[in-house]
């Protein structure tokens, strides 16, 4: 099984936990300790290891500093905890890429071009902090309209950018995946 692969199964069976246990005190005390990890690295807050490392598989656990593989994991997993506050139903939601999620957020002509900039700061995005950092921004603005993501499929492609190859492919894919969803609401 390939990397990407293994951080999507991996991504998946976290959040799949999460949310069996987000209703209650336990799981709303593990949101809570994950939305302090947004912005920071991997393993700067012990209470986060836990979750981040515990039957993580051997391929993806780096050596010294963290992995690409961890720091995709733990970015997506604590955008997740960062979207889900205050919301009663799942922000989770399999197949919905960054661009079908950004287009969610278009509700005229005039909302187009400023959700097409947040994405496109995304999508430019050099290293992984700023990565980081403009995906924060979009998700509040999903979190804000109560739009979904499918947070495995991210972390797998947060994975990916950091590959030439593979991020144009990413970042072509949430073009297409933006205005195929604005062409669908205008039928």
């Amino acid at each position: 099984m390939s990397r990407h692969d293994l951080i999507f199964r991996y991504t998946a069976s976290k959040i799949a936990y999460i949310e069996s246990i987000r209703t209650q005190s336990a799981g709303r005390a593990m949101l809570a300790n994950m939305r302090r990890g947004v912005g920071k690295a991997p393993g700067e807050l012990p209470e986060l290891w836990g979750l981040i490392f515990d039957r993580m598989p051997e391929e993806l656990l780096g050596n010294q500093g963290h992995s690409d593989a961890e720091w995709a994991v733990y970015s997506a997993l604590t955008l997740y905890a960062l979207h889900q506050q205050g919301s009663e139903e799942s922000v989770q939601a399999a197949d919905i890429s960054v661009g079908s999620a950004a287009a969610c957020l278009v509700k005229s002509e005039d909302d187009t071009d400023r959700i097409l900039k947040r994405l496109n700061l995304v999508a430019t995005a050099v290293s992984q902090a700023d990565v980081a950092y403009h995906l924060r921004g979009l998700i509040q603005l999903l979190k804000g309209e109560s739009a979904k993501l499918d947070y495995a499929r991210l972390a797998k492609e947060l994975y990916l950018f950091r590959y030439p190859e593979s991020a144009n492919d990413i970042k072509l894919s949430w073009g297409r995946d933006f205005y195929r969803q604005i062409n669908h609401k205008g039928e």
